[in-house]
């Protein structure tokens, strides 16, 4: 079964006398296409069924920079990888082991980025080596021979050959039939998968659906006449209630079960599924998802129906954020609460829309004119996109704030299982008092202790007040004063420190003093934890913590920090090598958290951060560790 492409590499057409069965726990596997193949919606679909058999279940999308890349180019490589455990899947892990790859290119493109172990198995369509066109012909061999550096089994595999006995254009099913690959080889449930392939095509024509399972059982099928491997990947128990769902989707139910009634935005990769998930339920819950002309307006109309009494969000990512600024400096200022959701990805610019970034951190905290305090979260695994957006409006309202909730596009895509929410009353704001206003109460009647102050929702009798976005006093009247400046500002700051003394400081994972402590905030967690937790098998003292508060930060800090030798934060955003040309320790630019770190608690905290346009991997944070240490 193994053959080595381009020359003489026609598949057996004999069946292996047996599969032989390596039983492991965990397995990496990346399904890779030109975009538009499908198989994204192949690779969600095994991950998914995974977990619902009871394995941890991890899933990153490889995703294009272009809407519509050319076919046939590295650049244009599309897919997903699935990383499967007997236990909890945290992150996507280290080298993929197994590849079904649909052309030669896409398969370069993830060579070139040694995502690929060594040895992996790389399951191949053998149309191209034989196409009419001679220049497909020659990149082919070309492509072989830049492979041919790295010991890959290669099994040439006749998708479109196949897919052509069941449908007419093999593009819309060589996806299902890499499904019924993967089935077969890691034992997938069939009638799962099944169920899975009746969820997805539920609102299609019957035929559309069984179209597809033939499909899928002609992947099986010749899966079990050609291939001599299979992978067993223990299940762990399954009778805990799960839901499977990416983090954008996670935020979208968030959103709804945390009784915000608005969502207002702009399409902006990779934060647009939120909506698109919103638009297909918000409806039926009484909710409204409103897409604006631009990022400007969109969170113009979230700031007025929030005012108004509704409890509304917007969402968008980086270059959003940018255009969205002033009107968060008018929520600040007139003490409207908001959410904003900004789901990160790489920059500057334009930048890298589909891949996966922590840059904006300080711009979140700082890109305002003049001091605009704001509330910080950032979810870490899937589970917590989901309550943030609960946490989120229950502090936007309480304290009359903008409320941020920092994902990014490692949880955007990323499918995991965890425990199904049930639904919990407090949840929900409280209607807001319609009845009229006390004599004497002024719209921003802060407490002196506390900066908070009473919302009056427009149309409450004796409630009329000019709102302005101009420096006001109590009684909203515009104010140049030099001392109401002052204060108001000491007001708004305030609010903070109140809910910072609510919070509790981060857990430390690993022993409570030891020579490294590991600090990371957002979608890294998973990778940090995992690569600690083998570093102090290896008997290096690490431990880590992780921020999921970032303004205000958590308290403690400081004397978390006094009982280790060395602090250094790991993240996925810029930072200079202290050995680069020309830097040194007063020049060096630093990670965003750890210059964040430094100017708050004074500890002389190190970072190391990477904008490779991909999450973070276990092995490399292990090995970083290990020179951190020697």
């Amino acid at each position: 079964m193994s053959c080595t492409p381009p020359s003489d590499s026609a598949p057996s057409t004999t069946a292996p006398t047996a599969a032989t069965v390596h039983t492991l726990p965990e397995h990496i596997l990346e399904i890779l296409s030109d975009s538009g193949e499908g198989a994204q919606k192949c690779g969600q679909s095994f991950g998914a069924v995974s977990a619902k058999m009871g394995n941890g279940a991890w899933t990153v999308e490889i995703i294009p920079a272009e809407i519509q890349p050319p076919p046939r180019t590295p650049e244009g490589a599309s897919g997903v990888r699935i990383r499967i455990g007997t236990d909890e899947v945290t992150n996507w892990g280290n080298r993929t082991k197994l590849v079904i790859a649909f052309n030669e290119q896409v398969l370069l493109s993830r060579h070139r980025v040694q995502a690929l172990a060594d040895d992996a198995i790389i399951l191949i369509e053998n149309m191209w080596e034989t196409h009419a066109d001679a220049n497909i012909r020659q990149a082919w061999a070309d492509a072989f021979a830049e492979l041919s550096t790295a010991n890959y089994r290669f099994i040439q595999v006749p998708m479109e050959e196949e897919c052509l006995k069941i449908v007419d254009n093999p593009r819309r099913g060589k996806n299902m039939f890499a499904l019924g690959l993967m089935s077969w080889i890691y034992h997938r449930d069939v009638e799962k998968v099944k169920d899975q392939i009746a969820m997805q095509f539920r609102h299609k024509p019957k035929e559309v659906y069984e179209r597809n399972v033939r499909l899928l059982e002609a992947g099986i099928a010749w899966a079990q006449t050609h291939l001599d491997f299979r992978f067993d990947i223990p299940t762990g128990d399954v009778s805990e209630d799960l839901v499977v769902m990416n983090g954008n989707t996670a935020l979208a139910m968030g959103a709804v079960m945390s009784g915000l009634e608005l969502c207002s935005m702009y399409p902006i990769t990779p934060a647009t599924s939120v909506s698109h998930y919103l638009s297909s339920i918000f409806d039926d819950m009484g909710g409204v998802v409103h897409q604006a002309e631009d990022e400007i307006a969109a969170i113009g109309v979230a700031i007025g129906a929030s005012y108004a009494g509704k409890v509304a969000f917007t969402v968008t990512s980086g270059p959003g954020m940018a255009l969205k600024t002033e009107f968060i400096g008018l929520a600040v200022m007139s003490e409207t609460p908001l959410v904003i959701v900004d789901v990160q990805r790489g920059g500057p610019s334009t930048g890298l829309p589909t891949k996966v970034e922590q840059s904006d951190l300080l711009s979140t905290l700082f890109a305002s004119p003049g001091d605009s305090p704001k509330v910080v979260l950032a979810p870490s695994t899937i589970e917590e996109c989901f309550h943030c957006m609960i946490t989120a409006r229950q502090i936007a309202e309480t304290f009359r704030a903008v409320v941020v909730v920092l994902s990014d596009a490692n949880l955007a895509t990323g499918q995991q299982p965890f425990s199904r929410p049930k639904l919990q009353a407090n949840w929900h704001a409280l209607e807001p008092n319609l009845g009229p206003v006390k004599d004497g109460h002024q719209p921003f009647g802060w407490d002196a202790e506390t900066g908070l102050s009473q919302r009056i929702v427009p149309g409450r009798l004796g409630g009329q007040y000019t709102a302005t976005g101009l420096a006001h006093n109590e009684d909203s009247h515009v104010s140049y004063d030099p001392y109401n400046n002052q204060r108001t500002s000491a007001m708004r700051s305030r609010k903070l420190a109140v809910l910072q003394s609510t919070l509790e400081p981060p857990r430390v994972v690993g022993p409570e003093s030891n020579d490294l402590l590991l600090v990371g905030w957002g979608s890294t967690r998973g990778a940090i934890e995992e690569a600690a937790e083998k570093a102090r098998a290896e008997g290096l003292g690490v431990s880590s913590t992780h921020l999921t508060f970032l303004s205000p930060l958590q308290p403690g800090l400081k004397e978390i920090f006094s009982r280790f030798q060395h602090v250094m934060t790991v993240e996925i955003n810029y930072s200079d090598e202290a050995d680069d040309p020309y830097i040194n320790e007063e020049n060096r630019r630093r990670g965003q958290l750890s210059w964040l770190l430094r100017a708050t608690t004074l500890v002389d905290v190190d970072c190391w951060t990477r904008v490779l346009g991909q999450p973070l991997s276990p092995g490399d944070i292990l090995q970083v560790i290990k020179k951190k240490l020697s």
